[in-house]
C-alpha cells in the first residue's frame, strides 16, 4: 500500500493536514514500536532512496555523498513557526549530548517549500543549528520525488491572497538511515535533546 499522498494545493488543505497526521502517527505508532523493540527489523517497509538536490550554496549533493555516516532525514521549512525549529533545536542539542559519536552522524534537513526556500536561504537557515545540519532544496519535482521516498506527507495551505500568504502542511519524522543509505528506524520529532541521543545510541550501537 503506498501511504504517500502527492503533494498539492487544495481547499481540503485541513483534511489532508489530518492524513498527514494520521499516517505520521500510524508510522512511529504500530511501526515505530515494532522497530524500537526490535520484533520485526524495518518490516519491509520501503523508505528512502536516492535524491539528487542543492545545498546552501548551490552545490548539488546526492544521497551518496554521506554514505560512511548515518544520515538523520527530517523535512521541514524554513517558514516553519513552530515544530520545524523546535525539532531541529532538539536534535542540535542530542549532537551535543552525543559527543564524540556525533561525527558518526549527518543530519539532512530537506525543505518541503522549494519556491520560498532557494538554496542561500535553506543553506543560512540550517547553518543557524549547528554545524552537523546540512540544508537541502529543489525544484519541485525533486522535492517530491524524494518525499514519496521517504513516505512524507506535505501540501501547501493557503493563508491569504498573495502570492506568499500560505503555510505547509506536512509530517513531522526523523529518518535515521544507516552509512549504506539503508533505512534503519523513525526517532519521534517531538522529543527532547537528551532523548534524540538515547534513541541515536541505542539505534547506531
Amino acid at each position: 500500500m503506498n501511504t504517500t499522498i502527492d503533494p498539492k494545493t487544495s481547499p481540503r488543505g485541513g483534511l489532508y493536514a489530518a492524513l498527514g497526521l494520521v499516517l505520521a502517527a500510524l508510522l512511529l505508532g504500530v511501526g515505530g514500536f515494532m522497530w524500537f523493540s526490535g520484533g520485526a527489523g524495518n518490516g519491509g517497509l520501503s523508505v528512502g532512496g536516492p535524491f539528487t538536490l542543492q545545498d546552501g550554496s548551490g552545490k548539488t549533493v546526492t544521497d551518496r555523498d554521506f554514505r560512511g555516516q548515518y544520515m538523520l532525514v527530517y523535512f521541514g521549512y524554513t517558514f516553519c513557526p513552530d515544530v520545524c525549529p523546535t525539532t531541529l533545536t532538539a536534535v542540535a542539542d542530542a549532537m551535543d549530548k552525543l559527543g564524540p559519536a556525533a561525527s558518526r552522524i549527518r543530519t539532512v534537513f530537506i525543505t518541503v517549500d522549494p519556491a520560498r526556500d532557494t538554496p542561500a536561504v535553506v543553506g543560512k537557515y540550517a547553518a543557524a543549528f549547528g554545524p552537523n545540519i546540512v540544508g537541502l532544496t529543489g525544484t519541485p519535482e525533486e522535492i517530491a520525488k524524494v518525499a514519496r521516498e521517504y513516505r512524507v506527507y506535505y501540501a501547501k495551505h493557503r493563508t491569504g491572497p498573495g502570492p506568499n500568504d500560505y503555510a505547509m502542511d506536512h509530517s513531522s519524522v526523523l529518518y535515521l538511515m544507516d552509512p549504506k543509505g539503508g533505512f534503519v528506524a523513525p526517532v519521534r520529532a517531538d522529543q527532547s535533546g537528551d532523548q534524540i541521543a538515547a534513541a541515536l545510541r541505542k539505534l547506531m550501537g
